[in-house]
């Protein structure tokens, strides 16, 4: 089965004509400093990304095969409406992959890795969480296979969603006019990784941006705010461990405090930033106080 992050491999080169181009125009327009340490920390979180995919094909892709020869239908790709509809289908899977990345603290714990640089530049792009396979929120793309899609057509569409972002992770590039109305450009993507009160958590497309606005999800940039980056609770390490397992360790910290199986439950899966129940360690018996899972 093809590798989600092989089309991405092909265009790597590019994706480093695009850094210098960026790096140049920071340059050029008096930005200050590129931020180089960042994009090296990136940049070995993706070598890690790369390794800790490697069972990825055997693990999910023998579950997508299953699924494959147990599907209810057949998409016949080789029709006029079959890659349309691949495309359709991907990218409405796509948007609820990435709106449960934010709304359940089990699979946010993998996405924030990519969420936590404090400058957007096209090097954030490739940080990304090497915890995928665990918190599993791959099981949205499951039902495309049951519909009829092959798995080998998702995973393509998938990975050239992907490498189509790329782009989109940068303040280089402005508004883009009649544009905007339709596709995820780098605007709308610079309100998705804003931490500004007004832009948390909104346009989740891949390519489109349709389904944001349909599902009441989209926020435009203004003039007036300017985007802010990072997490809420900021994570300024360049140590790729730390910047990986940040909040798998706070997940872990809560746990040790969370006072009920409920309680426990909303840790691991609610949505970030809920408060849960909690027992301070010097508490008498019974006392419980409100806590807060909030991991950005």
């Amino acid at each position: 089965m093809l590798d989600v992050s092989k089309p991405g491999l092909y265009a790597f080169p590019l994706f480093l004509a695009l850094i210098a181009l960026e790096a140049w125009w920071f340059a050029r327009r008096g930005r200050g400093t590129y931020p180089w340490a960042d994009a090296a920390a990136s940049f070995a979180v993706a070598i890690g990304y790369k390794l800790s995919t490697a069972l990825n094909p055997l693990i999910v892709g023998g579950l997508f095969v299953w699924m494959w020869e147990h599907r209810l239908a057949t998409v016949p790709l080789d029709t006029w409406w079959g890659i349309p509809l691949l495309f359709v289908a991907v990218e409405f899977a796509y948007y609820w992959f990435h709106r449960f990345n934010h709304e359940i603290r089990w699979i946010w714990a993998t996405h924030a890795v990519h969420h936590s640089p404090k400058d957007l530049t096209f090097s954030a792009a490739y940080r990304l969480g090497w915890t995928g396979l665990v918190s599993g929120g791959w099981l949205v793309f499951l039902p495309l296979v049951l519909a009829g899609f092959h798995p080998v057509a998702i995973f393509t569409a998938l990975g050239l969603n992907l490498v189509y972002q790329f782009w989109l992770h940068t303040e280089m590039i402005g508004k883009l006019g009649v544009l905007e109305w339709v596709l995820n450009t780098p605007s709308h993507h610079r309100v998705h990784h804003a931490v500004n009160p007004g832009y948390l958590d909104r346009n989740y497309g891949g390519v489109v941006i349709v389904f944001d606005r349909l599902f009441g999800t989209f926020a435009a940039e203004r003039a007036a705010e300017p985007c802010r980056y990072g997490l809420v609770k900021p994570n300024e390490s360049r140590n790729p461990l730390r910047i990986v397992f940040n909040e798998w360790l706070g997940i872990g910290r809560d746990l040790r405090r969370a006072h009920g199986w409920r309680a426990r439950f909303l840790v691991c899966f609610g949505r970030p930033g809920r408060t849960f129940a909690t027992k301070p360690a010097d508490a008498p018996t019974g006392a419980i106080v409100a806590a807060s899972s909030r991991p950005v």
